[in-house]
């Protein structure tokens, strides 16, 4: 069974809509194109907002396009908690070809002796690539190695061997294959490298392959029928964009607090289980759930006021979200 991307139910409406009335805390879901970083995007959204913070979940590489969200004000604190939730990607590969990079971004060679598999072979491949599975990105990715990102240790001329990690597979689908292009749709969970993915389902099958496209379609509730242009960003007004905070915890238990609950939060006092109104379960999946359970505590107008933590019959803050008054001028 697949996992729900459906995204953000109806029946929140009231909170995304106080969010609205709270200056600069909330998130953007962001349609990032092709051909600037990631850090490019938010660095489009910083100089109109100045001196509040803006932070992004999930990297996407300059050749990349799609979602990506930024979290603004007090919600860039929020950027974790959106990493954990499953993303949606479509990406296209070249097969019979390689390069140092995996996509069109380094030299591509066209090695002697690659076979053109057929679609069969490829289909059998997939569950074996389903799932959590060891992966080792590419040289050319972000990931830091020794305090210095990959790419940029072997831009320098470095050598030295990338380390594998586990990553975990939801789905894995062939959308097209029409030699030497395939097609791929993938859900999985956070630090997965789809080029390396499309790689090792081409050498598994006595090919190779370089990725020449790639899209992230959603991040758990986010989806790229929502995201924002890049040129929205730079023209519109940003607040009238911005989305509940809520979004980026829809996986956590939502507790409602009343005035004095509220308070003592904000002060960095714990409150005890017993005051909670009424508790909301989360109904979006993700990888992981912290080892200490986390609930979202939300005000009687349904604003997110701190990210609290269980232990001993009380919740205690973990995360608190002040009310923001900082505006653009």
């Amino acid at each position: 069974m697949g996992i729900d991307l459906s995204g953000f139910p109806r029946s929140c409406q009231r909170e995304r809509n106080a969010a609205i009335g709270m200056n600069w805390f909330g998130l953007l879901n962001c349609d990032k194109p092709a051909g600037i970083t990631s850090r490019d995007l938010v660095n489009v959204v910083q100089r109109r907002l100045r001196k509040i913070k803006v932070g992004h979940a999930g990297t996407l590489d300059p050749m990349a396009t799609g979602v990506l969200v930024l979290g603004i004000g007090p919600a860039a604190r929020l950027v974790p908690y959106v990493q954990k939730f499953p993303k949606h990607y479509r990406g296209t590969f070249r097969l019979g070809c390689t390069s140092p990079s995996g996509d069109t971004e380094s030299e591509i060679e066209i090695p002697a002796g690659l076979r053109e598999p057929m679609l069969a072979e490829l289909q059998s491949m997939l569950p074996q690539l389903t799932g959590r599975i060891t992966q080792t990105p590419s040289a050319y990715s972000a990931i830091h190695i020794d305090g210095k990102r990959a790419y940029q240790r072997i831009r320098a001329g470095e050598t030295f061997q990338m380390p594998s990690r586990q990553v975990d597979i939801h789905e894995l689908q062939i959308l097209r294959y029409e030699y030497p292009e395939l097609e791929l749709d993938v859900v999985c969970g956070t630090g997965t490298y789809i080029r390396s993915l499309g790689v090792d389902l081409a050498r598994a099958v006595g090919s190779d392959a370089v990725m020449t496209q790639l899209r992230r379609l959603s991040i758990g509730p986010f989806h790229e029928q929502d995201a924002i242009s890049i040129e929205q960003l730079r023209e519109h007004d940003l607040q009238p964009l911005l989305v509940s905070p809520l979004l980026a915890v829809n996986q956590l238990q939502r507790v409602v607090i009343n005035a004095g609950d509220e308070r003592r939060l904000r002060n960095g006092l714990p409150i005890s289980a017993e005051s909670i109104a009424e508790e909301i379960p989360g109904d979006v999946a993700v990888d992981a759930i912290d080892a200490v359970q986390e609930a979202a505590a939300v005000n009687e107008q349904g604003v997110l006021c701190a990210i609290v933590q269980h232990k001993q019959a009380a919740w205690y803050p973990a995360r608190v979200f002040p009310l923001c008054d900082s505006s653009t001028s």
